[in-house]
This record gives structure tokens, sequence and C-alpha cells, in this order.
């Protein structure tokens, strides 16, 4: 298999793989040596056409080529990529030339092919295979980022952020597309140049990576404008090389041939020194303090002129801060605030005159020698808030709209009426082809339009209309589809089906869906709260236990969804019981219908075992087949223990390995559990995954979204194939207008889409779970010890000297490596220096570790101790356990299945007091641990979901006390000011520390300096 890479240089894609099958050490003396890894370009070109027709084409017009790139590794050998699986250790590391072969694709070849991937990344869900991709490619993380520089280039020029310019190149002149990056498309390209894989800008030499992006960008903007725009030909034909330079320019700027041979350099400059200007002109509005433009409308009362009263209002604004806000006519009458030039109204007129450009009517201001506003009637309102505002806004000047611009829409509502009338069950047959009445209406909000008011409306042809109390828009393309969808809707009937797409699909841009007015069954499964409405299943006969009232809720309505033919995600809160509903949900369609076939329930390798124990305890009848282990049975014998199964488990890494194996059965139902496995669509994976047939999906889950609204998209895409769409319809409507702009609008109509189709109860709802004890969280301070602070400031010294005086990834490693190293130091002096020194005595933290072992013990309790390092881990087991003289249990991720499991047992079932080290890696999920009531976090791993899901190994159902949960912070050090970073950021936290730690690599120098600062206070 290949693993692809990229990188931009030169103006032109570079092209490279790695082959995971490893290689021979490389014996090469030369001082650039070739990567040992790396595939050949032509094996590489022969490959690329199994991606499709544009992966064929970027690989006919690819020159195979060699780059020199600057890669981690030893002197011997590169670090592979992760995504290869490839196993190289190197004492140490550092950034080396490699000589790697390469296709070098040109910017037009390199844009159809990024916008391949693009689309591949999230395959057409009509398809019947999830992923198109050839099995032997993997598009490794550079390519798959130079694929989103794509798409930005695409949104560019989508919105008209270009400019033509003439460019010299190669020694003459070329007509070339410039990107404009000001206000939002500023700090798009801020975010993307922050968020660079070092390896595209590693050939050569090691460039910052805004310079490489702004050149990928240029290239890819002026790709994207020549394939949208057909060439055309002044007076049918192409200008000849004695043809006005002027000519020759504007048709090479749609044409494929971007050169202009044998231009003379003062005809060139004459023309290009405009352009520049132009260009110059347009990112002006990156200042401080910029122009606004405030939409006013009408009182109500007094009653304005008919179609007039609305106002545009100009003023000065902070950029930084938009409350900072100066009116025109406070400008005028000498008023300031911070930040303002020394002539603001300079500023002003200057901001106006370049605004002017974008919205004509401004002109008509400035006539006055103090403007201060624009009068507007109805249509000159309608034509700013749907035409001017934009362009405002997106070339960098302050915008400020009425509340109720963008929301306040004519919308559709359907209304559905069951047949059989609101007391309908799910024994009576409802399934989705079953029949319902509906009828659809008009509505502005909750105010519903009658077809009468509507005709009027359109008679009336106003833009903006007062409507029972409020502003709405409504332009004639809104109108006339209003007025087709209640001519070709109307009422009648349709499919439960159908409703459901129809209310999943959420109308059109013109025309959206507002609401949904269902009775019976239907309308229990639409509203999002089917559990509540349906009437709770009681408890299998079969099933050794007595589920709680919220679980036969629950079971209800996997029993509901599973009858309807649709998929479903069980989100409960971790502990809250999803095996046990699920266990429920074979053993009440056993009893129903007999032995159907069997479910196939795909899990982590470490809730093998607990699901095979939940089982033999709580469903002993159903028959479980554990499909895992190299002696795993193949062909008939497999067949066999499938045919006689209830369940099968297996793991993620087996469904991958034994996909074509697993496709060959028809499962009743795959279920994936920790379902978040499947959150990344572009995942072999997941795509594995969503290969499987099944008559019907479930996907168990706490966390549905861990960091991004794709996520979702993904698991749904398991449960039901095509409901929600394809990836790139799904970007654009919910995920980037509600996670880059917040749209309220946006998030409803998200929760309208996926609510019938996610059960999701919290166990801090008294109202689900009344009996579930409290969590009491704390956070323990502890202070260094004198040898302690003095390595932190070593530390520090030392690794800000590397930073200072290092850049790209080498910087981002040495930031990372500093982290790590001042964290081992607040651990203990010897987690730092590995040198078998003695423990007592030398680290506060271990000081107070040690004292509340000892009380958590002496009070017959037990306790989690969660450490993120699993050599800190080795060397607290021994030393606790001989303090205390309590058994000490050690669990990380180097211990067999079956050590693991017996551990576990041990510490659930022995009556000793005892303390349970565990490797957060290991053991940050898929445990039961309800023995214990003490939770410790030793060292942070700063990202608030993880720590939870640590934490919820003994905060779960099973647990009868209060849970106390501890995370040490060695005060004055990195630890308090990370997690005071966090406090301010609670609302982002999980997006923004969603990846670990990586996130802190991009700050400055002086922001890292003063984050590992060592304060006074931190030394006892």
């Amino acid at each position: 298999m290949f693993v692809l890479h990229a990188a931009w240089d030169g103006g032109r894609l570079v092209l490279w793989a790695e082959e995971t099958g490893g290689a021979e050490p490389v014996t090469s003396r030369a001082r650039i040596r070739p990567h040992p890894f790396a595939a050949p370009a032509n094996a590489l070109a022969a490959a690329l056409p199994g991606w499709g027709d544009t992966a064929a084409e970027a690989a006919g017009k690819s020159v195979a080529g060699e780059v020199v790139l600057l890669l981690p590794g030893s002197a011997s050998s590169p670090l592979p990529s992760p995504e290869t699986g490839l196993l190289v250790v190197a004492r140490r590391p550092g950034i080396r030339p490699w000589r790697v072969p390469a296709l070098l694709v040109d910017a037009g070849a390199a844009m159809r092919l990024l916008t391949t991937l693009g689309e591949a990344a999230h395959p057409p869900v009509e398809s019947p295979e999830p992923d198109d991709r050839p099995a032997d490619l993997l598009a490794g993380p550079s390519l798959r980022y130079l694929a989103l520089v794509a798409a930005h280039a695409r949104e560019l020029v989508r919105r008209g952020r270009v400019l033509p310019q003439l460019v010299t190149e190669d020694g003459g002149y070329a007509a070339r597309w410039r990107p404009v990056l000001t206000g939002p498309h500023a700090d798009r390209f801020r975010e993307l140049a922050a968020a660079m894989p070092p390896v595209c800008r590693a050939v050569e030499e090691e460039r910052p990576s805004a310079h490489v992006l702004i050149e990928a960008l240029a290239g890819l903007t002026d790709a994207a404008v020549r394939q949208a725009l057909p060439e055309r030909l002044l007076g049918g034909h192409r200008p000849g090389r004695r043809a006005p330079l002027a000519d020759r320019w504007t048709v090479a700027l749609t044409g494929d041939t971007a050169d202009l041979p044998g231009a003379r350099r003062e005809e060139a400059e004459a023309l290009a020194r405009p352009l520049q200007d132009w260009f110059r002109a347009a990112h002006q509005l990156d200042g401080p303090v910029r122009v606004c433009f405030r939409l006013v409308e009408p009182e109500p009362e007094p009653e304005p002129e008919p179609g007039g009263g609305w106002r545009v209002e100009f003023a000065l604004q902070s950029a930084e801060d938009p409350s900072l806000y100066l009116p025109a006519s406070l400008v005028w009458a000498g008023e300031t605030m911070p930040g303002l030039p020394g002539r603001p109204d300079e500023t002003l007129l200057a901001g106006l005159g370049r605004a002017a450009r974008l919205y004509p009517r401004i002109d008509d201001a400035l006539r006055e020698a103090r403007p201060a506003h624009i009068d507007l009637d109805v249509e000159g309102a309608f034509h700013f808030l749907r035409h001017a505002a934009p362009l405002l806004q997106a070339a960098g000047f302050g915008v400020q709209l009425p509340a109720w611009a963008g929301r306040a829409r004519l919308g559709l509502k359907l209304t559905a009426r069951s047949p059989s009338g609101p007391g309908s069950t799910v024994g009576q047959g409802f399934g989705l082809e079953q029949l319902v009445d509906f009828r659809a209406e008009l509505a502005v909000g909750d105010e519903t339009i009658s077809e009468a008011e509507l005709a009027e409306l359109a008679r009336l042809k106003v833009p903006l209309v007062r409507l029972r109390g409020q502003w709405v828009e409504l332009d004639a393309r809104q109108l006339g589809a209003a007025l087709k969808a209640v001519e070709r809707r109307g009422s009648g009937q349709m499919t439960v089906g159908e409703v459901v797409r129809e209310v999943v699909h959420g109308g059109d841009d013109d025309l959206p869906l507002v609401g949904v007015d269902a009775d019976g069954l239907l309308g229990d499964l639409l509203s999002g709260e089917a559990d509540h409405r349906l009437e709770p299943v009681a408890t299998p006969a079969a099933f050794h236990g007595t589920l709680r009232p919220y679980q036969e809720r629950g079971l209800a309505w996997l029993t509901f969804m599973s009858q309807i033919g649709l998929g479903g995600i069980l989100a409960d809160d971790m502990g809250l019981g999803k095996t046990l509903m699920a266990l429920s949900l074979l053993l009440r369609e056993r009893e129903q219908e007999g032995r159907a076939g069997a479910t196939l329930l795909v899990c982590p390798m470490s809730l093998l075992s607990n699901w095979q124990k939940e089982a033999a305890r709580f469903a002993p009848s159903l028959e479980v087949y554990l499909h895992h282990g190299s002696g795993r049975p193949r062909g008939a014998e497999l067949a066999e223990r499938v045919a006689t199964a209830d369940i099968v488990l297996t793991t993620y890494g087996t469904a991958l390995r034994d996909r074509d194996v697993l496709a060959g059965f028809s499962w009743v139902r795959v279920v994936c559990d920790e379902a978040q496995a499947v959150k990344n669509s572009a995942a072999r994976q997941a795509q594995a995954v969503r290969s499987l047939p099944a008559r019907t999906r479930l996907a168990l889950t706490g966390t549905p979204v861990e960091n991004h609204l794709a996520e979702l998209w993904s698991i749904m895409e398991f449960c039901n194939p095509g409901l929600l769409g394809p990836a790139r319809a799904f970007r654009d409507r919910y995920q980037e207008p509600i996670e880059r702009h917040g749209d309220e609008a946006a998030t409803a109509a998200l929760k309208r889409a996926t609510g019938p189709f996610v059960l999701r109860r919290l166990k801090t709802d008294k109202t689900i779970i009344s009996d579930l004890p409290d969590k009491m969280e704390m956070k323990v301070w502890c202070t260094l010890t004198p040898e302690q602070a003095s390595l932190y400031q070593a530390v520090v010294e030392d690794m800000m000297g590397r930073i200072a005086g290092s850049e790209g990834i080498e910087r981002r490693g040495n930031v990372l490596a500093a982290m790590t190293r001042l964290k081992q130091v607040c651990n203990h002096p010897a987690h730092l220096l590995k040198d078998g020194s003695r423990l007592a005595g030398r680290s506060g933290k271990l000081a107070r570790l040690e004292e509340l072992a000892e009380e958590i013990v002496s009070e017959g309790d037990k306790a989690l101790v969660f450490t993120q390092y699993a050599e800190f881990g080795s060397l607290l087991q021994p030393y606790l356990a001989a303090r205390l003289d309590r058994p000490v249990l050690w669990l990380h991720g180097g211990l067999p299945k079956k050590t693991r499991d017996a551990l576990v047992e041990r510490f659930q079932t022995d009556d000793e007091p005892m303390i349970f080290l565990l490797s957060l890696k290991a053991a940050g999920t898929g445990l039961n641990l309800t023995a214990a009531n003490h939770v410790v976090h030793v060292d942070r791993w700063w990202n608030p979901a993880v720590e939870n899901q640590a934490t919820d190994r003994a905060f779960r159902i099973g647990q009868t006390r209060n849970v106390q949960v501890r995370k040490f912070i060695c005060v004055g050090t990195l630890e308090e000011r990370i997690d005071e970073m966090i406090e301010r950021k609670q609302a982002l936290a999980e997006s923004v520390v969603g990846t670990g730690e990586d996130w802190i690599a991009g700050l400055s120098t002086a922001e890292l300096r003063e984050l590992f600062r060592l304060s006074p206070e931190a030394v006892s």
C-alpha cells in the first residue's frame, strides 16, 4: 500500500509516497541519502489512475523528478509516517535531508486532483461502495490538508475574492489571478497557515508556512478561476504577439496559457502598475480601525412614509474589539475612542471612498461635507441586506444588521396525520411504507401564512414586509418557490419514509423547512423525544436483572427504530447502561420473532471481555461467538459459527482485516460500540464497517461529537447511509454555518434532521436517574521541592534557547519536548532524569499522592490513579505498594488481554482496600471500575473530554457511593496556567484542546516563556 504525501514548491504540487511494506536500510554514502521507504515515481504514477479520471490526468500531466525533503529521523533512516504502520526507532531524532522520487503536478491538474480527493474523503452516499479509492492508496495528512486549501481557493473564487494581475514568471510575463485575503478570509488564511503539516513546506529548505500557503493559494486560485470561466477570444480569434498587451492579457486570464511571450518591459510595467495599486488598495482595510455600516429599520410608530424610513448609518469601529463603535455623527462632532488615528475624519472618508466601489449609493452621501448616513426605501434596504452587506463584510468592512436579518424568512411547514390516529402502536404495523395524510403550509417563525396572504404578498412585490409584528425578507425567487411549493405539495398522501426524508433534507435554500407537526408514532419519531412518548417495553423474561425505567424507554426506542428499518445512535451518557439495553433488544427480538440471524458487534479490543461478561451475566441464553485472534476460523468453519450465533463479537482492527469475509454474511444488525471509532469517515476502519451489509444498524457512543460536526455525519452515515446526503452538502448546510458562524437556524435545522435518530440522556439529569450518587470534583494544588524548582528553571532556560533558535517542525518538536520535560519535573525529578534514584522526599506531588492514598485505604476505600506516562506509573507502583502495605495494581498498554482482565476482576471483586494505577491511554475508556469511589488525575491530559471519560470508569451505573475526583496541579507552573486557559475557554475547551497538546506548539516564543515561567509560590 502507498501512503501519499504532498508539498507545494515552485508553483507545483509535489506528490510522493511511502510504501508500507518497508525497505532495506540505505547503504548510500552520499551526503543526501535516498529515502528508504519512498515509492518510485513511476509506481506512484501507475497507482494514481485508480483514484479516478482526474488522478489519471494528474499522473499524465506530471513530471517525474526527485526532490530533497527535510524530514525527522536518525542518521540511518527517516521516521516513517504513522499511517504506514512501520516502526523505526530513533534515539536522537533530528531534521535531515532525504532524496525522494516525486511527481510534479502543475496547478491546473493539481486543482482537479485535490478537488477529487476532497470529494473522495466524503464519498457519494448513493454509491454502493462507500469509498471508491483503491485499497492500496491512502492519503496522508499533508495531501488532505492541501485538499482543504484547494477547497478554500474555490470558495474565494465563488465569492469573487480574486483580482487579475500581470506578474513576472521565468523571465517573462504572465496573466494571473490572485486571491484577496481580507476580513474573515484573512482569518481563515491564518488558521490554515497554523494548521499546515510541516512536510508541506519541507522541500529543499524549511520555509515559513505563510509563504508556502500564499504560493499554493495563488496557484490553486488561478487554476480555479480558469476552470470556472470559459475561454473568451477577442473578435473570435486569439490576438497575435503584435496586438496590444492589454488585449492579450485579457484573453490570457481565461485561457489555458497564461504566458505573454514577447511582451515589452515598458508596456508590461505600464499595465502592471495600476493592477498592483488595485491589489494593494483591496488589502488596505486590515487596520486597527475600520469603517462600519449599520442598517436601521423604520420605527413602527409613528408610521413612516410608505416604503421609506430605512437608513444605513456610518461609523468607525475597532477591528479588534467590535464593541468599540463611534458613529459618524460623533466623529464629526470631535469625539474619540481608544485606538483611533490622529485624524479619524480622514480615516472615515478614505474608508467610505473605498467602500463606494462595492456600494455605489455611498457616492450620494459623499457629496455632503460631513456624511453620516444614507436614507433608503424598502427596495434599497433589501438590496443592502442581500447584496451590499455581504460584499462589504467580505471586503473587511464592519456590518451591523437587525437581529431578524437572515432569520425571519418564509419557510415550509409540514403537517402529517396518521389514518389510524394518535393511538397507533408499533404492533399495528407502523413502517416506512405506511401512508399518512399531509399538508404543506407556509410559515414565518411560528406564524402560518394563508394562500390568500401569500397571493397578496406576491401581488405587492415588496421585498421587505412587516408581518405580524416582525420584518420578513421576501424576494421574488422565494415567493416563486413558495407558490410552487403550495401548488405542488398542497395536501395529499405520502409514505412515512418520504416524510422522514423531507424532514432530514430540510427543504431547499429558497424555501427551508421550518416546522413539522405529526401525530401518532410518526410524531413520536420526528419529535426527537420518542423515548418519552413511546410506551416503555418491559424487561425481557430472559434478561437476568431488571431494567430501570429510562432503560425500558430506551429499549422501546431501539425496538421501534429497528422495526421500522431505521438505524439509530444510542448516545446516552457513559455509565447509563447502553450495553444492557442492546442486549435486551436482542433478547426481546428473540422472544418476539425467534432466532432470525446474527448481530455483528464491533468494538475496541479493550471491550471484548466486557461484552462477553455482560452477555454471560445478563443474557446467558444468547449464543456469543468471539471472532478475534490469529487462530480465528475461516471458510466453512466460520460460516457454521456465525449460523449458530446470536452475537458475533469482533474488533475494529479485525473488521478491517476481515472486511471481505464479514461482508459475505447477511447480518441482522451491525452494532458499533464506542462508535467514535468511525467518526473519521475517511479512515479505513470506518469504510470497512460501513461496507458490511445489515438489515439495520446501531451506534453506541457517549460522545457522538467530540470535536467537529463531521463526526456526527460519519456516524450517521454508518447508521443510515445516504440519509444526511453527501458530506460536502452537510458541510455547506450545517457544519460551516454552525461551527464558523454560530448560525442558530442551521443549529435548529440540524437538530430537527438528526434528532429522530439520536437518543441522548445524561446521568446528571435527575429525571433520568435519581439514584446515581454525586460526583465532586476538586483541584489539588501541589508545590515543588527546591530540587524540582531548580530542575524546572533549568529546563525552561535550556528549552527556550532551543525554541528561539529553531523554526518549523524542529520548533514544534522542541515545544512539545519542553512541555513533556516540564510535566515530568512536576511529577518527580526521577521521572525526568530516568536515573533510578530514590523517590521519597523529592516531589511535592508524590508527597500529596502518598498522603491521599494512605487516607483512602485507611478508610477502607479504593481509588483509581491515572497518569499519562507509563514510565511514571512503573515508578509509582512498587513505591506506593511498599508504603501503603496494600495492593497497588498497575494497568498499562503493554499488558496482554488476559492479565488486564484479571486485574479488573480482582479490583472489582476483592474487598481489600487498594489503589489501581492506570495508564490514561490504555484504561481511559471501556472499563467498569465502580469499586472505586476516588479518582485521582496525577498529571493532566488537558482535554476535558478525555479526563471525563477516564473519571467515568468509576462514575457510572453500579456506583453506590459519591465519587471524589481530584486533579493534581503544581502551583506557579505551566500546569496552573494551562488549567486557567481551559477555564477561560470552557465553552471551546474540547475543540481547542481536542487534539491533545499540539495546540500549544503554535504559541509565540513570548507566550511560551510566559506559559513555562516558574512563579515564586511554586516552591514549598
